[in-house]
């Protein structure tokens, strides 16, 4: 062996290009654009210095809600999938299992039975990122299946909405989920048991004239876009410029359509709160 080639190694070792910066370790303030640090948003619950209520997925809802993050989550019925054969640009059924290989869920829907603040509770949150959150015949047969879960356990129900609205993919099957999801709220009150209504960003269209309007409590996070239709629909329809703040929630905390508008790392307490009060002649 020649020197040259009992010292290639070293050299090669010194020529290693040095491993690239993760490009997920930073988060672009959607207010001031700046970059903030992902640990430190995962800290503050992903609300940034600036007081946006990031939006988040069903796994980080449900864990910061239940005490510890304990929860065991409650399997989905099974729908019929594409019941129209529904083709645009591209086959509904293509859509789903982009959303489903990108989301790891089976639909927008995710169940949870726990504790908060030591009451049981069955939590129901609804993902925007899938499908923009969209009520469909999944989505329904979710909500039920909560009520009915809830009903079983004797607790309160707890549904935490984001949705764009209606499937459109789903025709007049996802328009039938909202009567169906409103008998499911009507079952709760005759058993006397709380359904509370966490209202995130955005929550509009179908949803918003169903289950997400029927609580007996209605919490907002801040900033939250809550309506039917959107602000620029409704501008060009009436035809006049809308207040500022028009369908956030502290204007609607102030017009009486929301009752509480709370921050994230509040809701817990707030919610172990509200339980108190109206699970207490439950258990009396």
């Amino acid at each position: 062996m020649s020197w040259l080639d009992r010292i290639r190694p070293g050299i090669n070792k010194l020529l290693k290009p040095k491993s690239e910066t993760p490009d997920n370790l930073w988060v672009k303030c959607p207010d001031t654009g700046d970059m903030l640090y992902k640990s430190d948003l995962e800290a503050s619950l992903w609300v940034t210095p600036s007081g946006r209520h990031m939006r988040i997925g069903a796994d980080l809802r449900l864990k910061f809600l239940f005490d510890d993050g304990n929860y065991e989550e409650i399997p989905l019925p099974e729908v019929v999938e594409d019941p129209l054969k529904f083709k645009d640009d591209k086959r509904y059924v293509d859509r789903l299992k982009t959303a489903r290989t990108n989301s790891g869920k089976q639909d927008c829907m995710t169940i949870g039975f726990g504790k908060i603040k030591a009451h049981d509770v069955v939590v129901i949150v609804q993902d925007f990122s899938f499908m923009g959150g969209s009520l469909g015949m999944a989505a329904g047969e979710a909500f039920i299946k909560a009520a009915e879960t809830a009903i079983e356990k004797n607790c309160a129900l707890i549904c935490v909405t984001a949705a764009g609205g209606a499937r459109m993919q789903e025709g007049i099957l996802s328009l039938m989920q909202m009567p169906r999801t409103t008998l499911a709220v009507d079952l709760l009150r005759e058993k006397k048991l709380p359904y509370l209504v966490l209202l995130t960003d955005p929550t509009t269209g179908g949803v918003t004239a169903s289950y997400a309007m029927l609580g007996d409590v209605h919490i907002a996070e801040p900033d939250a876009l809550i309506g039917f239709a959107g602000p620029r629909v409704i501008e060009q329809t009436i035809r006049q410029k809308l207040p500022p703040g028009f369908q956030r929630s502290e204007y609607l905390k102030e017009h009486g359509m929301v009752d509480m508008v709370v921050a994230r790392k509040d809701l817990r307490a707030t919610f172990g709160k509200l339980l108190s009060i109206l699970m207490f002649q439950k258990a009396a």
